[in-house]
C-alpha cells in the first residue's frame, strides 16, 4: 500500500504518461493492493487559485477516483492535524505537511517526485 502525492494523483488518474517508470510500476501494484491519498484540498486550493485546471470539476475527479475502487481518499482526522502541526520538519508548505503526516500515522511510503518530501528523514518515499 502507498500513499500518492497530490501530483502523483493526478497524473495517475489524469496524465499517466507523466510518471516515471518505477511510479507506473507502483501504480500497477497499486491495482491489486490499493493505494490511499489525502490531497483533494491541495488540488481544490490550485484549481481555485488559478494554477491548475483539471479539465473537468474537482467533484467529478473526486467522484472518478472513488469510484476507481483503487486509491482510497483518507480523511484528515485530529491525529493528523496535530502530526502535521507537530513535525520536526522546517518544510513549510502546508499541503506537504499533512501528506507526510498522513504516511507517518498511517505507516504509509510516499509516491512523490516531491525533492521536499524525499528530504525529509521521517517517511519514506518512492518515485
Amino acid at each position: 500500500m502507498i500513499l500518492l502525492d497530490t501530483h502523483a494523483l493526478l497524473w495517475w488518474a489524469l496524465d499517466p504518461d507523466k510518471l516515471s517508470a518505477s511510479a507506473i510500476e507502483q501504480c500497477a501494484r497499486m491495482e491489486h493492493e490499493g493505494g490511499f491519498a489525502s490531497s483533494i484540498w491541495e488540488l481544490g486550493v490550485k484549481v481555485r487559485n488559478g494554477k491548475l485546471a483539471l479539465g473537468l470539476p474537482l467533484a467529478d475527479l473526486v467522484r472518478r477516483i472513488e469510484d476507481s475502487s483503487v486509491v482510497e481518499l483518507l480523511p484528515v482526522d485530529t491525529a493528523i492535524w496535530v502530526r502535521t502541526a507537530t513535525l520536526d520538519w522546517p518544510h513549510r508548505d502546508p499541503a506537504d505537511r499533512v501528506i507526510a503526516a498522513t504516511a507517518i500515522t498511517n505507516g504509509l511510503p510516499i509516491l512523490t517526485k516531491d525533492a521536499a518530501l524525499h528530504a525529509f528523514a521521517g517517511v519514506r518515499c518512492v518515485w
